[in-house]
Parts: C-alpha cells; structure tokens; sequence
C-alpha cells in the first residue's frame, strides 16, 4: 500500500473542514465556508494563504488569467472548496489543472453543500 503524502498536515486540514460543517451544517455558500476554514484553521495553527493567485504559463509567457485556489496549505496542499449538491468530472478536473500547473503533489476537494462533508484526495503523479 502506498503511503500518502503528508498524512498528518492533512488530517488536519480535514478535521478543521469537519468542524466548520458541524458548526455550520450544509447548504450555505462557499465564501461562508471560505471565510469559517480560514479561521478555523488559525486556530490550528495552520498556515495557510487564501485565494492564492496562481499563474499559468504558455510556452515561456505568463499568461495575464489566473487560477484562484480557495487555500494552499504549509505552502504544498492546495484546497479547493465547493458547496453543491455533488462533486463532478469537472472540479477534479479543475483540481488536477491546479495540481499541474504548481506542481504541487497533492489537493484536497471539499464539498460542504450536504448534510454530510464529502472530500476528495488528489495526488498528482
């Protein structure tokens, strides 16, 4: 079995996200969830940066449109956060984008739109 990267730093993550959907429940808006993990995490002290900017580029020139990752974590977890009935193709796709254009290793999707947290490791190989 293959060891995950950064168990802990994202065990972490995650018992902060549940905490914020058992106070909160499901079915606000994401930038209620958004602002809620930010000082959730605080209080863990886990560093983040919210709504990082990251930069695309094309062939050597960096491209004036900019992704927005709701959070990066310890400067390597990327965290993406959605409040939907469920998670689609497309938001692991837009995970993965996010994943190969930092080349960071690893993201974590959150949807707080349901009763219950649902939440998805991406790893990028």
């Amino acid at each position: 079995m293959t060891q995950l990267p950064d168990k802990e730093k994202t065990y972490k993550i995650i018992g902060c996200c549940m905490e914020v959907h058992s106070v909160l429940g499901g079915g606000m808006s994401e930038a209620i969830y958004q602002e809620a993990l930010g000082l959730e995490m605080k209080t863990k002290g886990i560093p983040n940066k919210r709504e990082e900017e990251l930069i695309v580029n094309y062939k050597g020139v960096e491209l004036i449109k900019r992704y927005k990752a709701d959070f990066i974590c310890y400067d390597e977890i990327i965290i993406e956060l959605k409040a939907l009935s469920e998670l689609t193709d497309e938001h692991m796709a837009q995970v993965i984008n996010y994943l190969k254009i930092t080349k960071k290793r690893l993201a974590l999707l959150f949807n707080f739109g349901n009763d219950s947290l649902e939440y998805k490791r991406i790893i990028n190989s």
